[in-house]
């Protein structure tokens, strides 16, 4: 079968982003295409058509479906994976689920998101466990050097750790399958937080191992907005329980994972619906190949901007430390909502500023929509502004 072209400038009239606007942070919450998200309204059209039918009888058999397209796509069972608004709503099912004793550790790096950060530090207040952030340092030259510095935070006391695959504030591609391997022989449980992971890479879920893995189909997978999952390994899937408990708790069919989390009450799944939709755009968009010309386009704008700056990267660029999304370092005294402000407003580019750990970053965001005019756009912007809006001047 004939398959579509992964050109940039054909892939950007399929998205229904601002033409006017140089969009880098599809990493925040993603862009759905135009074919996708006809998908997704015709469900909702179906919805109210007959909403009795639609949720009452056909639901379970399409809540199947999905579950069965995406199992395929990240290469586990459907039986394995309930579907979630999102990764950080499936972070609290986790974190309410696991009965934490006084004194107990959940470990973290410190490249965590900042809401499911939230998470832990509420459930661990609560339980008297302790939640710590095991520092990371950039910059960083391999996947070994972060797993030993990692392994340094786990304690006798460590009953759970939870990271990222790829982290929000620095764009770091971290080692989870080799962290999990080791915490398995250790005991101890692990959590993935996969919020940027699917779509951005290939996803092998049996093989990286993790007890729990939670991810986001509405952002690199390209579904519209609210549509993400949560994996469990089938003998970790009795320690799950409902965050809103419904009828799947009475009306049980053998596995908590789908019975808590499938029905939790009237609701919108168009959505989750449209997730096999979205994965067949990317099968004949040729999305391997997307991905490659992206991340040459990132590492090229990552190399540029270290350049602009006179700061080395913060990972080889050459390496598989990130893939569609990085960060490029920034002086120390620049103001960041300034920057961002005149940036929109004067060169129409939408990217986003970090502050992290007492250093200042750009987070660029490269998806298959961007051209190298968007990439131009950004490093002419910086290199016309950084001079103007360091703070004091």
């Amino acid at each position: 079968m004939m398959t579509s072209s992964c050109d940039p400038e054909q892939l950007r009239t399929l998205f229904l982003l601002d033409p006017h606007i140089h969009f880098l942070n599809h990493g925040s919450f993603g862009a759905c295409p135009r074919p996708v998200f006809e998908d997704y309204q015709s469900w909702q059209r179906e919805l109210e058509r007959q909403p009795v039918l639609f949720l009452g009888r056909n639901y379970p058999a399409l809540d199947r479906q999905v579950r069965e397209v995406l199992a395929e796509a990240l290469h586990t069972r459907a039986d394995n994976l309930a579907l979630v608004p999102n990764a950080t709503h499936g972070v609290n099912i986790l974190a309410h689920s696991l009965h934490l004793a006084p004194g107990d550790e959940v470990l973290a790096t410190d490249h965590e998101y900042g809401a499911c950060e939230a998470t832990w530090e509420f459930y661990c207040q609560r339980m008297g466990a302790k939640y710590v952030r095991q520092p990371l340092r950039l910059p960083v030259a391999s996947k070994d050097e972060l797993l030993d510095q990692f392994w340094e935070g786990v304690t006798p006391r460590t009953r759970v750790i939870f990271l990222s695959h790829i982290t929000s504030p620095t764009a770091l591609t971290l080692p989870v399958k080799e962290i999990c391997a080791r915490a398995r022989q250790q005991g101890v449980l692990t959590i993935v937080d996969g919020a940027h992971a699917p779509g951005q890479i290939d996803l092998d879920l049996e093989a990286i191992g993790a007890d729990f893995y939670t991810g986001n189909c509405h952002k690199w997978m390209l579904s519209p907005k609210g549509a993400g999952f949560l994996y469990a390994r089938p003998e970790m899937q009795r320690l799950i329980e409902p965050l809103v408990v419904s009828w799947g708790y009475r009306n049980r069919t053998g596995s908590p994972l789908v019975d808590y989390l499938q029905w939790t009450g009237t609701h919108d799944p168009a959505a989750a619906l449209a997730v096999p939709a979205a994965i067949r755009f990317m099968e004949e968009y040729r999305w391997g190949e997307v991905r490659k010309t992206c991340h040459d386009r990132l590492r090229w704008t990552v190399e540029h901007l270290c350049a602009l700056v006179g700061k080395s990267p913060l990972y080889p660029l050459d390496s598989d430390l990130y893939y569609q999304m990085a960060i490029a370092p920034l002086p120390e005294t620049t103001d960041l909502q300034v920057l961002k402000d005149r940036l929109y407003d004067e060169f129409q580019v939408e990217v986003p500023f970090i502050e992290w750990n007492g250093n200042k970053f750009v987070r660029v965001s490269v998806q298959g929509y961007n051209t190298r005019e968007d990439v131009e756009a950004l490093c002419r912007g910086l290199e016309e502004l950084l001079p103007q809006v360091q703070q004091g001047r």
